[in-house]
């Protein structure tokens, strides 16, 4: 133990946009370490700023309980306002407690204790992998507490475990409460930013938010007011340059993987939530974008007493500075949680201090990384500790230490609150949120090439193909066997290329399940929305490739059998496509799907009535149930009855050269078409089905719902 070392001063590179803040008046919380020491314990006004009264002070100032605090951040022309945070030199005053706040929604004070995660081994039988070892600690109101830690420490594991976002197969014990209890956050009390950006590649900035203020905003805030809101949203995120420009995609370039991050936080900000979640906040973003987004994050988070909790992997000096609080993880067990400077403080006493010139945060992510202790082993001449040395050391120390009191005494107080209930914030009606939901799809699908302008070029192609191969069959007797061949062929390539679009159905769905998680909407305003943007475009599918194949053919003529011929068509994509989004909400890889696609619509065409006659058919299986599940059966019959009715032939050459075979006589005989109904009963059968395939795909999402990261856990938001 190094207990003598002197704790070193880290002096951050100054920034060209504010000034080189440093700590006033000593080090916070230190007459509370000291009373720890002697073994005195904390009072609820040492540990808890706000509790003896006050207000938020920004800048300089003295607090109204007359304590001097840790510092303000004040950026250059901000008027002298900004946010305090740990190394500025200005007074604060944390927002009031729960039971002050008034009609206004409570302050959120997170507490855990003891949490655990364990998953399933990998191999039959193996042990479960615990994940998180007995973590505890604490986030209030008006600070920003940092989880940090090397790679697959558990610092995404711990931030989802908070926000009951855990996914299947992970099992948690332990004790999480808000303001001392265990409750649900009603709607918009809570947001979490994922680290993964999914978002609508073909839309602007402009458009993402606000398409999303439209869905999370109530009906009583004017449109312009919504529109405004989103764009100073936009402009906090110092995205104000890029609003017009589309956010991109794989297809398409746009804005940069950081401005990505920036817009993901946009859309989460909108409702200001009171408890805050950010999966790596930084990733992607260079140093000053970086402390441009941290900053302007524990602005608000003073300001309006939010409750923010990051999970970031190497933050810069600059954005360090910027957490009240730091919770260090490694290998699942807490190697430190406190403040700042007693994290820095820690280190030190216990063996580990900051070298000159070395930012903390790098210098306790070195010490705890253990991946290249092999490395250090092999080429240290030193008896230089390695990395799963320190961990045992630290975690060991940090158990009984002080720091470990403190934290454990802040917990107890906070359990022991007068938690207040939390409002359920409005949001936009199911009209709205349908209105909106079906114009953002509409945009989405003309923008994106590849979701059906492709497929229309390539339908355009093969129809020009099929109709200069079959052109003007005419109504000799081997035209029976053309027209069939064209209507099979209409009816199995038109529909199979709808696989073509599932890529585009996997981004919708991931889309969808992110929004869905963090309460914008439901499964029913997805699955119709989705239906209604989609069938103007499958119409134009329909109309157009079918109009061309139609008339170059020589089918029957008569508006009445072409308008037939179409809607049939038509209905058969949109069956076909209903399909493809079953599969895209059980397979979210996209070629994956497209393999299971091409498979499931092959064994269709196989039980069609076309390669094989009904009575030709293995009654196992094939016929019985293969044939009668099959859309292939129904949309052929139908066309065969559109086609055949009302039409005469030769007859083959074996029989007199007057003799005619008419089209009931086809249809019965040759095609073993079932005459007991109408075509239009056909083309009712398929539009059930198409009904039953979009409502097996509700049932789908819903189901997956409950193995995947759910919405509405201890922390989730209600709905």
């Amino acid at each position: 133990m190094a207990a003598t070392s002197p704790l070193p001063r880290w002096a951050p590179t100054p920034s060209p946009s504010r000034p080189l803040w440093r700590w006033g008046g000593g080090t916070p919380d230190a007459s509370a370490r000291a009373a720890a020491g002697r073994g005195g314990g904390w009072s609820l006004g040492s540990v808890f700023a706000w509790a003896t009264g006050g207000g938020l002070h920004r800048g300089g100032g003295t607090a109204s309980n007359g304590s001097s605090g840790a510092g303000a951040l004040a950026p250059p022309g901000d008027g002298g306002g900004g946010v305090c945070v740990p190394g500025s030199g200005c007074e604060m005053m944390p927002p009031a407690s729960p039971s002050a706040a008034g009609d206004a929604d409570p302050t959120v004070f997170l507490t855990w204790e003891d949490v655990r995660v364990t998953v399933a081994g990998g191999a039959h039988g193996a042990p479960p992998v615990e994940i998180l070892d007995g973590v505890s600690g604490h986030a209030r109101p008006g600070e920003v507490l940092a989880i940090m830690g090397p790679s697959g420490c558990g610092k995404t594991t711990l931030l989802d475990t908070l926000a009951g976002r855990l996914g299947p197969g992970m099992n948690k014990t332990g004790l999480i409460l808000i303001n001392g209890r265990q409750k649900k956050l009603a709607y918009g009390t809570s947001a979490y930013v994922t680290q993964d950006n999914v978002l609508m590649s073909t839309l602007s900035v402009r458009e993402a938010v606000y398409y999303s203020a439209q869905l999370q905003l109530p009906d009583t805030m004017p449109a312009p007011e919504k529109r405004a809101h989103a764009d100073r949203v936009i402009r906090e995120m110092g995205l104000g340059d890029a609003m017009d420009t589309r956010i991109g995609g794989r297809i398409t370039k746009g804005i940069s993987g950081g401005q990505r991050k920036r817009v993901s936080i946009c859309i989460e900000m909108l409702t200001r939530p009171r408890l805050l979640f950010l999966d790596e906040p930084t990733s992607g973003l260079d140093s000053a974008a970086s402390y441009h987004v941290m900053s302007h994050i524990a602005r608000i988070a003073v300001r309006e007493g939010m409750t923010v909790v990051a999970a970031v992997h190497q933050p810069s000096g600059d954005v360090f500075e910027l957490f009240h609080g730091l919770c260090l993880l490694a290998a699942g067990k807490t190697v430190f949680f406190g403040t700042i400077s007693d994290a820095t403080e820690f280190f030190t006493l216990n063996g580990f201090p900051c070298p000159h010139l070395r930012s903390p945060s790098d210098h306790f992510l070195r010490t705890i990384n253990k991946d290249f202790d092999e490395e250090i082993v092999e080429s240290s001449k030193t008896n230089r500790k390695t990395a799963a040395e320190a961990i045992d050391i630290l975690t060991t120390a940090y158990k009984s230490s002080s720091y470990a009191e403190k934290t454990t005494y802040q917990i107890v107080e906070m359990k022991h609150m007068d938690g207040a209930s939390f409002r359920r914030r409005d949001q936009a009606s199911f009209s709205t949120k349908l209105l909106v939901l079906t114009r953002r799809s509409f945009l989405n699908m003309h923008r994106d090439i590849g979701y059906y302008w492709m497929r229309l070029a390539v339908y355009m192609g093969i129809g020009l193909c099929l109709g200069t191969i079959f052109y003007q069959v005419g109504y000799s007797y081997s035209s029976i066997q053309s027209r069939c061949e064209v209507i099979m062929y209409t009816t199995a390539l038109l529909t199979f290329m709808a696989i073509g679009g599932f890529p585009s159905f996997v981004e919708d769905v991931k889309v969808f399940r992110k929004e869905r998680l963090s309460g914008h909407y439901g499964v029913s305003e997805f699955v119709i929305s989705n239906t209604l943007s989609a069938t103007p475009y499958l119409s134009v599918i329909a109309v157009l490739p079918g109009a061309m194949l139609y008339y170059l053919t020589g089918l029957t003529k008569g508006v009445d059998h072409f308008t037939y011929f179409v809607i049939v068509l038509c209905m058969c994509c949109l069956l076909v496509e209903s399909m493809m989004m079953i599969i895209a909400a059980i397979v979210p890889d996209f070629l994956m799907g497209i393999i299971i696609g091409a498979g499931v619509q092959g064994v269709m065409m196989l039980n069609g009535g076309f390669f094989r006659l009904p009575s030709e058919l293995p009654k196992p299986i094939w016929k019985y149930p293969c044939y009668y599940m099959s859309f292939h059966k129904y949309a052929v019959q139908g066309f065969y009855k559109n086609e055949f009715m009302g039409l005469t032939f030769p007859s083959d050459q074996l029989v007199e050269s007057n003799a005619t075979i008419n089209g009931i006589q086809i249809l019965k005989s040759k095609l073993e078409v079932e005459m007991g109904y109408s075509k239009w009963v056909n083309l009712a059968i398929l539009c059930g089905m198409m009904v039953i395939y979009r409502i097996i795909f509700f049932a789908i999402v819903k189901i997956t719902e409950t193995i995947r990261p759910k919405l509405g856990g201890k922390l989730g938001c209600v709905r």
